[in-house]
């Protein structure tokens, strides 16, 4: 499939992609400066968050992104980076934690505030997020989009967008490590990761024989199994995470007896 939106478009959008993510690493510092004086910040957060965003430059941007303007298989492992690996390093970076940490408390209550609301609530549930995560997916590869996505440069942004911000907003709900006023059991979020692990494996097996239209065979073939076992990796990550916070959580606390002698 080839692309119709001139140069000037894509580069317009990659050029947009590069300052937002720089805009983010420089955020993130920001943060890091703010908060010093608030104690040690674990620097593996600090790892992975610059992680995440290496991974969603190299879906959206470069000669991966170039590639899979024209290429399934190379759309499909931009697809895991952007919509599997990146939300999964960025959200236990904990950036809600930092922010807090390094705003006024003023502003950290405004925050915290926000992330009360029924509207903030209903997205962040994990059944809701879970939906709309897999079921764009679905709309993408098993409509039109997926065409119409290489025809315009609004359309290919807004699908990006939609991944990234649907994968993070999935993850958080999931496995996420910073503040949740409202967060789901552990058995509601093992249920969810489960229904969203089958959703992503059939759509994966759905695509190895009805490819999206003006995807050749093999090409379609080699990018669903991509799809199938690279989400895999990432889907053992998410097992994991969630698991190793269930033992944290049901771990007995420690209790100091401070003597009186």
């Amino acid at each position: 499939m080839t692309p119709h939106h001139g140069a000037t478009g894509w580069d317009l959008f990659e050029g947009t992609v590069l300052v937002l993510l720089l805009l983010g690493a420089a955020g993130y510092a920001t943060g890091l400066w703010a908060a010093r004086h608030r104690g040690p910040w674990p620097p593996h957060r600090t790892v992975l968050w610059h992680a995440g965003l290496l991974c969603a430059a190299a879906a959206l941007a470069g000669p991966l992104a170039e590639a899979a303007r024209t290429g399934f298989t190379a759309h499909m492992a931009g697809h895991l980076l952007l919509g599997m690996a990146a939300p999964l390093l960025l959200v236990l970076a904990a950036p809600v934690t930092l922010a807090l940490r390094a705003l006024p408390a003023a502003r950290a209550r405004t925050v915290s505030r926000l992330l009360r609301t029924p509207p903030v609530r209903a997205l962040t549930h994990p059944v809701v997020a879970g939906l709309l995560n897999a079921g764009g997916l679905w709309l993408l590869y098993t409509t039109g989009l997926y065409g119409r996505m290489h025809e315009s440069v609004g359309v290919h942004a807004a699908v990006h967008a939609h991944v990234l911000l649907a994968g993070y907003v999935f993850t958080a709900a999931v496995v996420g490590v910073d503040p949740d006023p409202h967060r789901g059991s552990f058995p509601l979020r093992a249920a969810v990761l489960v229904g969203f692990l089958a959703a992503h494996s059939a759509l994966a097996k759905h695509l190895y024989g009805h490819p999206p239209e003006g995807v050749g065979t093999s090409d379609a073939r080699v990018g669903a199994q991509l799809m199938y076992y690279g989400g895999d990796v990432v889907d053992v990550a998410l097992i994991v995470a969630l698991f190793a916070q269930w033992y944290v959580s049901g771990r007995p606390r420690t209790r100091v007896v401070r003597s009186t002698a």
